[in-house]
């Protein structure tokens, strides 16, 4: 996610093998760059190979702290003295932008109580990153959530343990970790997206920077996937926090670049100097041909699915279901939706989700027309999907009052925010992360509802801040991120979670 292969072919390594491939060749000549999870597994395959070595030498980098015991097994295995050198490198984690990352996990806990083997994971991963960012933080937890007690409780207990590790020149203002629980806002990855990066995830799917457009009808074989990484594509880096309408403006200007600079079919090459800059310029061409065709394939599939899907109509709808208090037209306008025959069963699912935020009882009697069919008898909707995310992030469970009684300035900036034009429509949920580091950063958090883990408190304003999402962040968060960062000079917004949601997740 963070390297590409073409970028290690330039540091002249030129093999990739998976340590768990069955069937590699011996190649004496080569030496041997490991990278690895410390995890029993990999010590143990690291132990097969070491014990009949492919290569001539090996350093092995791993991306967490590995125990004492590993390295003697390792040692002990090492017969012909081929290990040059053992490092922990930290990065056991997916780095998904410059502030966000990610840890691939889907389902971390049970109920309201962690998975052993996630908890186990997310810790490491959570602790990893604190290492790589050389961050030794005081910690703060959601205190209506258990499992972001449980978490904040073994980070420490890691800190505690390696303490040596954790030694880090002191900074003024000590750093912060935040732990949160996804339960606490169920809304947001329910919603359509129309910023190009959240917009891409909720309808066709980002996977490790990853995109499967084989779907796509028509799809020439070079595109059926493509890879969407900011540290190699000044365009996506450059729109990904932009809305839909912006991007449709800049694909037509970057066409326009790309005819311009074309080589001409007939371009008469009668000097060297002509041969010259025509294979200077070519790769800079073939790149720049590569970008515009997949941004183009990209956001073509996209117009599509808006169309087809009846998106825009659907995303207005969903806006006004999260935002407002007064339910009433909302209720008639996700009747008119939900009779719609362009609508997808996913949609309408999501709407009827939306629809009791979480806690409106009407749509979710069911005799009510939107509960368990769709208006006009077809399809069934998941009803269990309604009570579902109810229980998962319904009013019992939340710790803050999502939907409660705003203050007057907060009704007022709402106002002053609708008046900015019809761009705003579908993109004025903010989620409730935005608000709650908001708060943070102010100093005016509440130590009642998002307590210190232990006797210490900030005297100061938090600068540096890490804040992580059990249960999954989304791009919508990372974007509210992103702005926090941009507004706060001085302040720096890590944000992670155990994966990234869409609906579909």
């Amino acid at each position: 996610v963070v390297y590409t292969q073409s970028e290690i072919l330039q540091r002249e390594v030129y093999l990739f093998e998976r340590l768990d491939s069955p069937n590699r060749e011996p190649m004496k000549h080569l030496k041997a760059i490991c990278f690895l999870r410390p995890t029993k597994e990999n010590v143990e395959l690291l132990v097969q190979e070491l014990r009949r070595p492919k290569y001539s030498i090996y350093f092995i980098y791993f991306s967490n702290v590995i125990s004492k015991s590993d390295v003697k097994a390792l040692a002990e295995a090492d017969e012909q003295e081929v290990v040059a050198e053992v490092q922990e490198f930290y990065g056991d984690y997916i780095a998904v932008n410059p502030h966000v990352f990610s840890l691939n996990l889907l389902g971390c806990c049970r109920g309201r109580s962690w998975e052993p083997a996630q908890l186990a994971r997310t810790t490491q991963g959570l602790t990893a990153l604190l290492l790589s960012l050389k961050k030794c933080p005081m910690i703060r937890y959601q205190l209506s959530s258990e499992p972001a007690k449980r978490l904040a409780e073994c980070v420490k207990q890691v800190i505690t343990k390696e303490y040596e590790l954790f030694d880090f020149r002191r900074t003024e203002v000590p750093p912060l970790l935040l732990i949160l629980d996804r339960s606490d806002d169920a809304i947001t990855p329910l919603l359509n997206q129309w910023t190009y990066q959240a917009m891409v995830h909720e309808l066709l799917g980002i996977n490790n920077n990853r995109i499967d457009l084989s779907r796509v009808p028509g799809i020439s074989k070079d595109l059926r996937e493509v890879v969407l990484s900011a540290e190699n594509d000044e365009f996506y880096a450059n729109n990904m926090y932009l809305n839909f309408a912006e991007i449709g403006t800049n694909i037509k200007n970057l066409m326009e670049d790309f005819q311009r600079r074309k080589p001409k079919e007939q371009q008469k090459l009668e000097s060297i100097a002509d041969m010259k800059a025509f294979v200077e310029n070519y790769p800079q061409f073939k790149k720049m041909s590569g970008t515009v065709s997949k941004h183009v394939t990209v956001v073509g599939e996209l117009s599509r699915l808006v169309a087809e899907r009846n998106l825009l109509e659907v995303s207005e709808v969903e806006q006004e279901l999260a935002c407002q208090s007064d339910h009433s037209s909302a209720l008639q306008s996700v009747r008119r939706v939900l009779q719609s025959p362009r609508v997808a069963e996913l949609d309408a699912a999501r709407l009827v989700m939306l629809s009791p935020r979480l806690r409106a009882p009407e749509l979710r009697e069911p005799q009510s027309p939107g509960s368990s069919s769709r208006a006009d008898g077809s399809c069934p909707l998941p009803a269990q999907l309604v009570s579902a995310v109810v229980e998962y992030g319904g009013k019992r469970v939340r710790g803050s009052d999502l939907f409660g009684p705003k203050d007057a300035v907060a009704i007022t900036k709402q106002f002053l925010k609708g008046l900015k034009g019809i761009e705003n429509v579908y993109t004025q949920h903010q989620p409730l992360l935005q608000e709650t580091l908001d708060q943070l950063i102010k100093g005016k958090l509440k130590d009642g509802q998002y307590p210190y883990l232990g006797p210490n408190t900030l005297r100061d304003r938090p600068q540096d801040i890490v804040v992580f999402l059990i249960g999954g962040a989304t791009y919508e968060e990372a974007l509210a991120v992103y702005n926090l960062n941009r507004s706060n000079p001085g302040v720096r917004i890590v944000l992670g979670g155990t994966t990234i949601h869409n609906t579909k997740r």
